[in-house]
């Protein structure tokens, strides 16, 4: 869920890793996960809204948050939507590990790092008709 939230909304690990539960909302369209207020950015000095481009998405996080993050026994105490058996947040080490574990078994690209989902999302968003500019 992790690596699909990071390319639905073109998200910096950092801003990925940081999420909490909080920090998704209801877009204009009525989806409760549509939207998402990314606070952990780049020299951010505020937040930002981000919408999903897929939409299957706010189904899935939702399946995500209300019955598969709930086991591990870390998140009753803890608003991270990504938390650890061990602790609080995931770590990057296991985020990159495991981002390279799958890129590798599925035979993709080795130059496929946690930046192209970033770089996808743009790509998304002006295949969909979107300005160059604005995007």
């Amino acid at each position: 869920m992790l690596f699909k939230t990071a390319n639905t909304f073109g998200l910096r690990r950092n801003e990925a890793w940081m999420l909490d539960v909080a920090d998704f909302g209801r877009n204009p369209q009525g989806a409760e996960y549509g939207v998402l207020y990314v606070c952990h950015g780049k020299a951010m000095r505020k937040r930002r809204s981000v919408l999903t481009v897929w939409p299957w998405y706010p189904e899935i996080i939702e399946q995500w948050v209300q019955q598969v993050r709930p086991q591990f026994a870390t998140s009753v105490d803890s608003g991270a939507s990504w938390p650890s058996e061990r602790g609080q947040r995931i770590g990057f080490t296991q985020m990159n590990t495991r981002l390279a574990a799958y890129r590798d078994a599925l035979g993709l690209d080795p130059a496929l790092d946690f930046h192209s989902f970033r770089r996808s999302y743009v790509t998304y968003l002006i295949e969909d008709g979107l300005d160059a500019r604005l995007v």
